[in-house]
């Protein structure tokens, strides 16, 4: 009732609109203290604990049959790839505080600095921001790289998040998630071969390949198709991996100098810092020592 006498008399003295919506947001915070208020009580504590790298692993939803309703091209489709790091790239710009990110396949991985605040470290606010900017960046971005193929329904993605406390846990997380793009992609590429080149069903190229390790699989590639997987794209390869770097651009730009009549168009040389996308390797030091600023706390 106070806060309703309070908003009355603001109007009635002619104190103006403003003073009548602060005295009318009183009046919903009075009013927010109801009996229901208890609920809150229900919400779980998910704050990150403090001084972790937070990761943030998405993986596309039942990709599988994605793949195949979009025809994907077997055993790597260039354009998918490129589309996953372009969302990629969005989510970092828009989360600032992502040191590193790692992707293959339909998955990608997003490092938070150790001394984030983003969102007060909730875990949940984490995974639904990266998500949901990613999910609606492939949508978004879909007709740039698949521009004959229409997108037949929305594609979906889950995450989860994981804290790895030391700088070691962090370099061995993303050495293990490039060693599994090695191996997959091995694989996928024999059998994609023994399938499209050799005419074996998919079912008959799975026995072959069965207990085979590899150097076998490596033979195979070179002796019945010619092919040197270590030829084969870094992309591929090695996967794809996303850090902050300053990059010079010559932009032009109109100036009028004070001797001259008509504004003439100069080159100018600006500094700016984007996410760049490599492909190397990041399970051997030589990584790690070219970007030292990546595990920096003060970065």
């Amino acid at each position: 009732m106070l806060g309703r006498w309070r908003a009355a008399s603001a109007v009635s003295a002619g104190s103006g609109w403003w003073a009548a919506c602060v005295c009318g947001r009183r009046l919903l915070f009075s009013m927010a203290k109801s009996k229901f208020e208890y609920v809150r009580e229900f919400e779980a504590d998910d704050t990150c604990l403090p001084n972790c790298w937070i990761v943030v692993r998405l993986d596309g939803r039942n990709f599988h049959r994605f793949s195949e309703q979009h025809e994907f091209k077997k055993p790597n489709d260039d354009r998918a790839l490129q589309l996953m790091t372009r969302c990629a790239q969005t989510v970092m710009q828009e989360l600032e505080d992502i040191a590193i990110a790692y992707g293959q396949s339909d998955e990608y991985s997003f490092v938070f600095k150790k001394k984030s605040r983003w969102f007060k470290r909730r875990a949940s606010k984490f995974i639904t921001h990266v998500v949901s900017q990613f999910a609606s960046s492939y949508v978004f971005y879909w007709k740039d790289y698949f521009k004959d193929q229409q997108l037949l329904y929305p594609p979906g993605f889950d995450g989860r998040i994981v804290l790895y406390p030391s700088n070691q846990n962090l370099k061995d997380y993303l050495s293990w998630r490039q060693a599994d793009c090695h191996i997959n992609n091995l694989y996928n590429t024999v059998f994609w071969m023994l399938v499209q080149r050799s005419g074996l069903t998919p079912v008959q190229a799975q026995d072959r390949l069965q207990g085979t390790l590899a150097g076998d699989k490596n033979e195979i590639l070179f002796s019945e198709f010619n092919i040197n997987y270590n030829n084969e794209p870094l992309m591929y390869r090695k996967g794809t991996v996303l850090i902050w770097q300053k990059i010079n651009e010559v932009v032009t730009k109109k100036i009028k100098l004070p001797e001259e009549a008509e504004e003439k168009e100069v080159e100018v040389t600006r500094t700016k810092t984007k996410v760049v996308p490599l492909h190397c390797d990041i399970i051997g030091d030589q990584f790690w020592e070219e970007y030292p600023e990546i595990l920096a706390e003060d970065s």
